[in-house]
C-alpha cells in the first residue's frame, strides 16, 4: 500500500474510525499522540521565572481599541490613518471594539497611536 493510498483510505473515514485508529497504533507502538502537545505546553511553564524578566525587557507593544467614544467618525479616519485599511475595514475595526489596532510596535509608536486615537476620542490600552 502506497502512501496515497494510506492517505485516501484516512480521507474517507469518520471522526470516531479516525479515534479508533490513533488509538491502535498508539497501542501498536506503544507511543502516545498527545505526548508533544504536552511537552510543548510544559516548556513555557517552566520558564516562568524567565517571564518576569522578559517583561522588562519587553520591545513589542499592541496597541488595543477598547472603546470607540462618542466621536466614531473621527476613530475611524484615525484608524485608516494608522492601518492604511479601506473605509470598510476600518469601520468594521471600530465596531468590533475592544479590538487591536496594531501589534509588535515600539513603545514609541504604540505611545503615538494612543495619542492620535485618544485625541480622536476613543478609549486605548497599549500592552
Amino acid at each position: 500500500m502506497t502512501k496515497e493510498e494510506i492517505i485516501k483510505a484516512i480521507e474517507e473515514m469518520t471522526v470516531l474510525e479516525l479515534s479508533e485508529l490513533v488509538k491502535a497504533l498508539e497501542d501498536r507502538f506503544g507511543v502516545s499522540a498527545a505526548a508533544p502537545v504536552a511537552m510543548m505546553a510544559a516548556a513555557p511553564a517552566a520558564g516562568g521565572a524567565g517571564a518576569a524578566a522578559e517583561e522588562e525587557e519587553k520591545t513589542e507593544f499592541d496597541v488595543i481599541l477598547k472603546s470607540i467614544g462618542a466621536n466614531k467618525i473621527n476613530v475611524i479616519k484615525v484608524v485608516r490613518e494608522i492601518t492604511s485599511l479601506g473605509l470598510k475595514e476600518a469601520k468594521d475595526l471600530v465596531d468590533s471594539a475592544p479590538k487591536p489596532v496594531k501589534e509588535g510596535v515600539s513603545k514609541e509608536e504604540a505611545e503615538e497611536i494612543k495619542k492620535k486615537l485618544e485625541e480622536a476620542g476613543a478609549e486605548v490600552e497599549v500592552k
